[in-house]
């Protein structure tokens, strides 16, 4: 099967700070790199270093063909991002501190300017059984939710950025639904239901330290532990958790074991610094033997 994922791409500059900047406050930052990055890149380099098949509908300018280039070194289908001329790459400003957490300001350029026809186009060349997915840092969301579920495709939303509203504009095609847990609790309390209650099949809430839950359609919660690791950058590593967790289930694995091999995945990522460039592929989790 393949994945088809309608996600951003970004150009991450990312800053290593000694503490998050307060408010108006300047700092001065030890080292600087430059590489890929975006949820949506992040979650296909994940699905690609997971083993599954993966085609990345996005756009980028063309100050970001490099970005492009990067991605299909690492295995995924570029044949369906736009380089548009007249729109700059989105990108992010990544402050990260060195108990590891992180400050984004992102600029969306490109991942905003996708039409309806660059989805369609793509979405013409899925199968019925393929999985689609997309993230809160694109438009045409809703459009591309809706064509895919009517093409056959299982349709996985990570909800990340989070926005009740655009949760609930593709609430009705999605399959599973991925979103951490104050995402969770936001979604609950703008809905007024709880999340057993949303109509959706699958549901998974990442719990930082404390792993992750599972709701399925019957109603059922699966608790899945944390990884023990020291955190040197979180950045990404929900990305590479939703990429692992769908390549997983595209290539035939029962959820509990998709979400086992995602909490790994996820664990390692933590204790790398950058985004897309060192997401862990299947060998690196497998000689770190984690869990």
């Amino acid at each position: 099967m393949a994945v088809w994922n309608l996600g951003s791409i970004n150009i991450d500059n990312v800053y290593r700070v000694p503490h998050l900047p307060a408010p108006g406050e300047t700092l001065g930052a030890s080292d600087f790199s430059q590489g890929l990055g975006g949820k949506g890149a992040n979650m296909s380099v994940a699905i690609a270093r997971a083993a599954a098949r993966v085609a990345h509908i996005g756009a980028v300018g063309v100050d970001g063909k490099w970005t492009v280039e990067r991605l299909m070194e690492y295995g995924v289908d570029t044949r369906w991002i736009e380089v548009l001329k007249d729109t700059a790459t989105g990108h992010a400003n990544i402050a990260v501190a060195d108990d590891g957490e992180n400050q984004i300001v992102l600029f969306s350029g490109s991942n905003k300017a996708m039409t309806d026809e660059m989805i369609g186009g793509a979405l013409a060349e899925a199968s019925p059984g393929d999985t689609f997915l997309t993230q809160n840092e694109t438009n045409g969301q809703r459009v591309a939710a809706e064509m895919a579920k009517r093409l056959g495709l299982k349709v996985v939303y990570a909800a990340a950025p989070f926005d009740s509203i655009a949760v609930q504009q593709v609430l009705d095609f999605v399959d599973l639904l991925v979103l951490n847990e104050v995402e969770a609790e936001q979604l609950e309390e703008n809905l007024d239901k709880p999340l057993a209650a949303l109509g959706v099949d699958d549901i998974v809430v990442t719990l930082g330290a404390k792993g992750c839950r599972w709701l399925n359609a019957a109603g059922q919660e699966t608790h899945v532990p944390a990884v023990s690791v020291t955190p040197v950058d979180t950045t990404g590593a929900g990305d590479t958790f939703t990429g692992y967790l769908v390549a997983g289930l595209d290539r035939g694995m029962p959820m509990r074991q998709a979400l086992g091999l995602a909490t790994q995945a996820g664990a390692l990522m933590v204790t790398r610094l950058g985004t897309a460039d060192v997401i862990p592929d299947l060998k690196e989790i497998e000689d770190a033997k984690l869990g």
